[in-house]
């Protein structure tokens, strides 16, 4: 894990509701902006490794689109059967309107 931060997108990018996935170094981070808060996980379902990217994003939770599994976005945690591990989460901070994530 770095201990710096990485330019993700601007703040423009992931209006509420939104979400954007992008590789860092060689880490796929998904961001979402959950009602006005910024949280960053890992892109990928700890289930079967399938993107989360085009999950269903939901108060401060994303689904897996491919099984429905469900995590919360601030501790990674699964929150329903088919996933039982949590997934990554990373540190998110804005700069200069540019979103920046700790991987």
């Amino acid at each position: 894990m770095s201990e710096e931060f990485t330019r993700f997108c601007k703040v423009e990018e992931l209006p509420s509701g939104g979400k954007k996935a992008a590789k860092i170094n060689d880490t796929w981070v998904l961001v979402c902006n959950a009602k006005g808060k910024l949280l960053a996980v890992s892109n990928w379902c700890s289930h079967q490794k399938k993107p989360l990217v085009n999950g269903r994003l939901r108060n401060c939770a994303i689904t897996c689109p491919v099984h429905g599994a469900k995590f919360n976005l601030e501790t990674g945690e699964a929150l329903n059967l088919p996933a039982t591990q949590p997934i990554p989460t990373y540190e998110v901070r804005v700069v200069d309107d540019w979103v920046e994530v700790k991987v």
